[in-house]
């Protein structure tokens, strides 16, 4: 468009002011005169508009330039009043003694502690601690952590806002976070002996739960499908859980179709010729080993083979025996696995989280296939893909308090003492085992390989759940399961045993004898009552109210476990 030959006024929306204008420079000789945007009225501050016009020199501080299709049109600014200017470049002092209530404000809700902050939460809070000091806590999937932890986990790490990975935040200020998840992540590899070039770990996730649902949602679509050991069979129902009318308990049977394989019913043993069966007819995109409830080796080199045969990638839950398999006191799945998870809290005896283990690199060749020769190299792709299911897909920021208590942890499991704890856990486990059996009770697979035991209650006529009440009534606190019958019907009959927590409180094996008569005591109460009030749980803890034996038995209980120290507090 040629502005040059146009026979029109350009105003550009503007009215022509010959007196109070600027003039739109052309090729023309005669200037167009243009208004400004905001006219403002002459005044004998600023006369110097007609000087500007006649090309004298103005102070370049008072001039505003803009551009209209290319050509450039100044003004001058707008000028405040004085009093205005004044008042927004003054400093206003502020009075030391304004300044001290500012402070003592923060400090009234900021520097508080719990008991006086919250003297009811408080009060709860001791109770528990209460409990915990002067108990015997039997559940195999909880531990006590050390000061350090917990001094971590209540650290200032909590205030950080920090998504993403080490070197691709979504935020500023986390150079040295960085360094804490860097050295988590190091410590990882190092507590089980890992190679960073063939493995690589996440730290982030939330949960074992959590993590596992990750690798899900980064290795499939919805509704491919898994393969996991059965719930009532020892398994977790992260790895996919239906009720018996056909309802889909957990995420993983929800988003992805699942089908478990199962214990021999009979011996309590995974039935691994079944499983391939089952494999080879259901084709799982996954499949996994672990579980939460099997006191038996895992035979990972069967899995290996059978997941190879259908096609699957190899996934293990190691929740429940991660400590076991730092201290190399069980077989350990990174030599046959694709993906390994774990929970941080139990043998690990870290803070409440997940962890991801994924394989990287080049793929080892199989046995019988001719060597690759250049691109035929095929690599393993996990890492992107988990990565971007733990964040963005499934979770925000990742909890820094917990990934440095956990960096604790993992320092100290590389160390001999942890070796040496370990080893005590399944010495203990094997003799509580031994005393229960020498009692005449019924234990699933007859004994242990690990830290925890599973004690079949149906010989002694009793539910797990109406045990688990006796127990927890007396300051013994253990789980409930379900447990196979010889025909292969599933009944709570039974209850869950771990060694980890007691044995970091000091005790052993003679002290798990100790623990053993107390449990046999518990369950002659809850026959006794049983028998007077029938098994249906409403009137079962009507019969629990002002019982003297379970109250004798309690004082036993809390006179055995006043003896122990308490890692983290004082009691």
């Amino acid at each position: 468009m040629d502005l040059s030959n146009s026979s029109s006024t350009l105003s550009l929306g503007f009215s022509q002011l010959p007196d109070d204008s600027a003039s739109l420079q052309r090729d023309r000789k005669q200037p167009i005169p243009l208004q400004l945007l905001e006219p403002r009225a002459r005044s004998p501050e600023n006369n110097g508009a007609a000087a500007a016009e006649n090309g004298e020199d103005e102070d370049d501080s008072d001039v505003e330039e803009f551009r209209i299709l290319g050509h450039c049109i100044k003004r001058r600014r707008e000028s405040e009043p004085a009093s205005s200017s004044a008042s927004s470049c003054k400093r206003i002092p502020i009075a030391a003694a304004d300044v001290e209530e500012r402070r003592a404000a923060i400090r009234s809700w900021g520097n508080e502690s719990i008991s006086e902050a919250d003297p009811d939460l408080f009060e709860i809070m001791e109770r528990e601690k209460n409990r915990q000091a002067k108990g015997i806590e039997l559940i195999a999937s909880e531990n006590f952590v050390c000061k350090a932890v917990m001094e971590a986990l209540g650290s200032h790490l909590t205030n950080k806002y920090s998504e993403g990975l080490p070197g691709e935040r979504y935020y500023g200020g986390n150079q040295y976070i960085d360094e804490i998840e860097t050295l988590c992540q190091e410590r990882a590899l190092a507590a089980f002996d890992l190679d960073s070039e063939n493995w690589g770990v996440n730290v982030q996730p939330y949960s074992c739960t959590s993590a596992n649902f990750e690798v899900y949602t980064g290795l499939l679509l919805p509704g491919d499908r898994i393969m996991g050991l059965d719930t009532p069979s020892g398994g977790n129902t992260s790895h996919g859980c239906y009720m018996p009318d056909g309802r889909k308990v957990s995420g993983a049977s929800i988003f992805f179709e699942s089908l478990p394989y199962k214990v021999n019913p009979q011996t309590g043993y995974i039935d691994f010729d079944k499983l391939e069966e089952r494999a080879m007819d259901f084709h799982p995109k996954i499949l996994i080993c672990g579980g939460s409830s099997y006191p038996r080796e895992w035979d990972y080199g069967r899995f290996r083979q059978i997941a190879d045969k259908c096609g699957a990638v190899l996934m293990c839950d190691m929740a429940q025996v991660s400590g076991l398999v730092a201290a190399k006191e069980c077989a350990s799945p990174f030599d046959y696995c694709d993906i390994v998870t774990s929970t941080t809290h139990k043998s690990l005896r870290g803070p409440r989280g997940g962890i991801i283990f994924y394989r990287k690199g080049a793929k080892p060749r199989k046995r019988g296939t001719p060597p690759p020769q250049g691109n035929e190299i095929e690599y393993y792709n996990f890492e992107e893909k988990i990565n971007f299911a733990v964040f963005p897909s499934l979770q925000g920021g990742p909890h820094n308090n917990h990934i440095s208590a956990l960096a604790i942890a993992l320092k100290q499991v590389a160390t001999p003492g942890f070796k040496a704890y370990m080893q005590q856990v399944k010495k203990n486990a094997q003799a509580l085992a031994s005393a229960l059996l020498r009692r005449k009770c019924r234990l699933v697979t007859g004994g242990t390989d690990n830290h925890l035991l599973l004690w079949d209650l149906r010989p002694l006529g009793l539910t797990g759940g109406n045990y688990e009440k006796v127990c927890e009534m007396c300051h013994i606190t253990l789980n409930k399961i379900a447990i196979f019958d010889d025909n292969g019907t599933i009944t709570p009959g039974g209850v869950r045993i771990g060694t980890p927590a007691m044995t970091t409180r000091g005790c052993l094996e003679s002290d798990f004898e100790i623990i053993a008569d107390l449990l046999l005591k518990a369950a002659q109460i809850a026959s006794t009552i049983q028998r007077g009030h029938g098994k249906l749980q409403k009137a079962f803890l009507k019969g629990l109210q002002s019982n003297r034996e379970i109250v004798e038995l309690q004082n036993r209980v809390e006179a055995f476990a006043s003896q122990f120290a308490m890692p983290g507090f004082d009691f």
